[in-house]
């Protein structure tokens, strides 16, 4: 460890791994509004913000345990599909709100191609919340559907029945069959956007 009369303690926020203060001065300085990522090892929540010096002011948010008691969402809570969900809802929110822009920050997230923070700001694009993102590092449409995990749950279910009861227990316990999950996504994906239907036009 560092030691000497010039060693700074890194500020606690920096230390957890939860605040770039370098990244977030240049955010404050710009005047924009700024779109949140945040995961734990349960959920997703997505936040846009309006920052300042005496603290941030949350505009609009979303939190993916809200897919399940509102909308019914019978899928994971911290998978790449809830990211995408979570970031439409807080999203359509925003725009209902009056912003149409907002920066990224994933705070110390490494930006890594295909992750959920990018699955959560595709879907405020795809809604008309401009928050700048570079298409190789959003998740593909399979991946955001949940086609994936629809596929490795069903070639689980033909080789090793077992481990399919013990790697889809959560889903299996609310009565839901992972296979039928992008089909579920969309479903999900409609209820919501029909609820903004004042800000998108009724489409999506």
């Amino acid at each position: 460890m560092a030691r000497g009369p010039k060693y700074k303690v890194p500020k606690r926020r920096r230390r957890e791994g939860k605040t770039d203060y370098y990244k977030r001065y240049r955010l404050v300085s710009s005047g924009h509004h700024i779109y949140i990522v945040r995961k734990t090892n349960r959920y997703v929540l997505v936040q846009v913000v309006k920052p300042s010096v005496k603290g941030d002011l949350t505009i609009a948010a979303a939190h993916s345990m809200e897919l399940v008691k509102k909308y019914g969402w019978r899928g994971g809570t911290k998978n790449v599909p809830a990211a995408y969900l979570t970031g439409l809802l807080a999203s359509l929110r925003a725009l209902r709100a009056g912003i149409k822009y907002a920066a990224p920050y994933i705070g110390l997230h490494k930006p890594t191609r295909g992750a959920k923070v990018f699955a959560a700001i595709k879907a405020a694009n795809d809604v008309g919340l401009k928050v700048p993102v570079s298409n190789e590092v959003v998740p593909s449409e399979n991946r955001l559907r949940g086609e994936h995990i629809a596929a490795y749950a069903k070639a689980l279910k033909e080789t090793n029945p077992d481990l399919y009861f013990k790697r889809f227990s959560l889903y299996l316990a609310k009565g839901f069959e992972p296979i039928l999950l992008p089909e579920h996504f969309d479903e999900v994906r409609s209820k919501v956007i029909s609820d903004y239907s004042d800000v998108v036009g009724g489409g999506g």
